[in-house]
């Protein structure tokens, strides 16, 4: 019988690969097509990957906790078939041998690493060490490279993975165990050169080279924490967030411009429609939606901000996805992005900004709903928060915070004088990458941004 491979799908774009949270199907077990076969994470999202056919499952490649690149080979399912496709299918299962090379190669030469000047972290795919057929991931590999653990270290450890792999938790275990995180120069020079060297193939001539890398820092542990202390282990969205977050601070020359806005005529105009909206749209209208639509004005005249560097060259985009900062449950944030908000009237834009907040708190949301956004907008004064200095979100230029409405006593100028009038005030703040954004752009778009606030139309229906 014919035997089907099961590919790690695309998960959205620039998602280069995912990590296996759970297997819901063992070898051995039947599965019907569409039927899920297990649970992934990106960076950005929890998915679940489903049978792409009928049969049993016969194999399972990776393990609870590995990193896999997209396009690789994951399981095998065994189908009924007719005489003649086995030799087809070995065909075509060389085929996808071969675009798994390169894949795992295209994600080793481009793969996030945490930033560290002068040093190449081994990436590597599926790989045999020398000494054995034993099997280490490339998570494995990067602690172990951290920790400064050699390969013959490296085998003394006990693994509870699939075949006896060693997972990330086994390894976390030894260290946490009592491993002795200092090295002496000998024993650092063996591990450097027992774990293996990240490899740049050729897809037009096949051939390799083995690139040179520096040691990374060895981690040494803080003394255990005494007194009256809780140590709490950060979650896996919540190791990737701080990941992100530091990685954009490396990437991004962060500046922040600030400036409020009289947004009177804004609150008055939701005040007055919002019962007459929820009666007939039986949905909520919100602020976030005006500021996006406001936003989406203020970008077309100021595409710069809509963009993305790659290298020297700046990619201006001529799509509107906006991002919006989400908080979750959990405490945990992400940003659901609207797609070509520029084309979605009010209601459109409320009902998308609705259905992908309530998606997000429900883990509701699919991989494509946190991708592609060219520019982000997040409300820091839905806590309360008078104004922030956010982070840019990669790799995008720019991201625009907002803060809590607040009444206050304000000059206001007539034209028969000055006098003080209670006014409903908003603080709005703009991170920029100073790299290709400068002081003048980045206060002009963020007046523009302010002013279209200011100048809401009290009478505009919806």
């Amino acid at each position: 019988m014919p035997e089907i491979d099961v590919v790690m799908p695309k998960l959205g774009e620039s998602i280069m690969e995912a990590t296996i949270l759970k297997w819901l199907k063992q070898p051995g077990d039947a599965i019907a097509q569409d039927e899920t076969l297990l649970e992934i994470a990106t960076d950005k999202v929890d998915s679940e990957v489903p049978s792409t056919t009928a049969g049993i499952l016969t194999a399972v490649l990776y393990a609870v906790n590995d990193v896999v690149p997209i396009g690789a080979v994951i399981a095998r399912i065994q189908t009924g078939g007719g005489a003649g496709t086995p030799k087809m299918n070995e065909q075509s299962n060389a085929e996808t041998e071969g675009v798994q090379t390169l894949v795992a190669a295209v994600v080793a030469e481009s793969h996030d690493i945490p930033y560290q000047p002068g040093a190449v972290l081994p990436m590597v795919e599926k790989q045999t060490l020398a000494g054995g057929a034993r099997f280490y991931s490339p998570l494995v590999l990067k602690i172990a490279q951290e920790e400064g653990i050699g390969l013959a270290e490296l085998e003394t450890i006990a693994g509870t993975g699939l075949d006896g792999r060693v997972s990330k938790k086994d390894i976390l275990g030894y260290i946490a165990g009592g491993k002795i995180a200092t090295l002496s120069k000998s024993e650092s020079v063996a591990t450097e050169q027992a774990l293996p060297q990240m490899q740049h193939v050729s897809p037009v001539q096949g051939s390799s080279e083995t690139i040179a890398h520096k040691p990374a820092a060895v981690y040494v542990p803080l003394p255990t924490a005494g007194g009256n202390v809780e140590i709490v282990e950060m979650d896996r969205m919540r190791k990737l967030i701080a990941k992100h977050m530091v990685d954009s601070k490396h990437t991004s020359a962060h500046v922040t411009s600030f400036t409020e806005a009289d947004v009177t005529n804004l609150v008055r105009w939701r005040d007055k429609i919002k019962v007459a909206y929820e009666k007939r749209e039986n949905d909520k209208i919100t602020f976030t939606p005006l500021f996006i639509e406001a936003v989406v004005k203020c970008l077309k005249k100021h595409p710069w901000l809509n963009s993305s560097i790659d290298g020297d060259r700046l990619i201006v985009k001529k799509d509107y996805n906006i991002g919006m900062a989400t908080a979750l449950p959990s405490g945990n944030l992400i940003v659901p992005v609207i797609k070509n908000a520029d084309l979605l009237n009010m209601v459109g834009l409320s009902k998308q900004v609705n259905a992908l907040a309530n998606a997000a708190r429900n883990n509701k949301l699919r991989p494509d709903d946190t991708a592609g956004g060219t520019f982000t907008l997040t409300n820091v004064g839905t806590f309360g928060s008078l104004m922030g200095t956010p982070i840019i979100n990669q790799p995008q230029v720019a991201i625009l915070a907002v803060g809590a409405i607040k009444k206050r006593p304000m000059v206001i100028e007539t034209s028969q004088g000055d006098s003080i009038a209670i006014r409903h005030m908003m603080y709005l703040s703009l991170s920029y990458d100073h790299r290709i954004i400068d002081g003048a752009l980045g206060s002009t778009f963020l007046n523009s941004v302010a002013k279209e606030l200011e100048n809401w139309d009290i009478d505009k229906g919806f």
